[in-house]
């Protein structure tokens, strides 16, 4: 796949209820990097940073390296930027962020995630989330221990105990950068967005919106924030959707297998009608016609 076969589009939004946007998101759709970041922190810290986060992985992202070694390495020093700014500034002491990171290269997705933020992959009339939610939460959602509507509604859903920015960390420690990696066809898309979208939306509710793409990637982003906001909109919320060449033509031309759409369902049901019709009027005149057969015999 190159790097004109696929479209993409972001769309942030404060919310309803808070004052400030501390989620950012960056993307280099040419180079096939996108990146959605939660500021953590409150008020100015948190899109602090937000914003530092993006600095660093805008400026260190494009460095030589396998896609796995640069998104480590761009995190990692994400990482560090932000750590050692809280350290000189007493207004950001605290400061940290959430993030997500997907690398495209040819038909190859590698995704670098710390946090709560989300990696959904859209293929196939179906929607996956690939990264884990890093907080107690999210581990008992993963593990099945509540549904998705319980942990949406739980009162520690926004706690994570892995972030960028609290502590020192080496690109390598273990628990810290989740990696994930998946193919990326053509008829597929992919979502990055942060928890403010997720705390409203279910992910069957964010296939359905994404699968009314008809080639304006920005009217899906749109989209999604609009229903998340109209759910709610609690927290500062964004989406960053990218559509593969034939996410569209892939939906629009091809029909669940066994499935029937209701005009068809009709005819067919019409159709069963007419010959159920016709099959009895043959039954019955057969039998009327043995009947009358029946009676000149007994009459002969």
């Amino acid at each position: 796949m190159t790097t004109t076969e696929w479209r993409s589009a972001a769309a942030t939004d404060t919310g309803l209820l808070r004052e400030s946007n501390e989620d950012r998101c960056w993307m280099d759709a040419g180079r096939g990097v996108f990146l959605v970041v939660d500021g953590v922190g409150g008020q100015a810290a948190g899109a602090v940073a937000a914003e530092t986060a993006v600095g660093a992985i805008r400026e260190s992202i494009f460095l030589n390296g396998t896609a796995e070694e640069r998104v480590r390495r761009a995190i990692a020093e994400a990482n560090r930027r932000i750590y050692e700014r809280a350290q000189r500034e007493e207004d950001c002491r605290g400061m940290a962020c959430v993030l997500t990171l997907a690398v495209l290269e040819d038909d190859r997705i590698t995704v670098g995630h710390v946090g709560d933020s989300r990696f959904y992959l859209i293929w196939n009339g179906a929607i996956r989330k690939l990264t884990r939610d890093h907080s107690p939460v999210g581990e008992d959602e993963d593990a099945g221990a509540l549904t998705e509507t319980e942990a949406m509604l739980h009162p520690r859903r926004n706690e994570v105990f892995r972030d960028v920015g609290s502590r020192p960390r080496s690109a390598d420690d273990g628990d810290f950068i989740e990696i994930r990696r998946c193919r990326f066809h053509a008829d597929a898309a992919f979502l990055l967005c942060s928890d403010g979208l997720t705390d409203h939306l279910t992910a069957t509710q964010v296939r359905e919106i994404a699968e009314r793409y008809d080639g304006d990637a920005e009217r899906v982003a749109a989209s999604l924030v609009e229903a998340a906001n109209a759910a709610g909109g609690r927290d500062n919320i964004t989406a960053l959707f990218v559509a593969g060449a034939e996410f569209r033509a892939r939906r629009a031309a091809t029909r669940p297998r066994g499935s029937i759409t209701r005009p068809d369902r009709r005819n067919r049901l019409s159709h069963r009608r007419l010959l159920t019709g016709r099959a009895a009027f043959l039954v019955y005149g057969l039998v009327l016609g043995l009947l009358v057969w029946a009676v000149m015999r007994l009459k002969g």
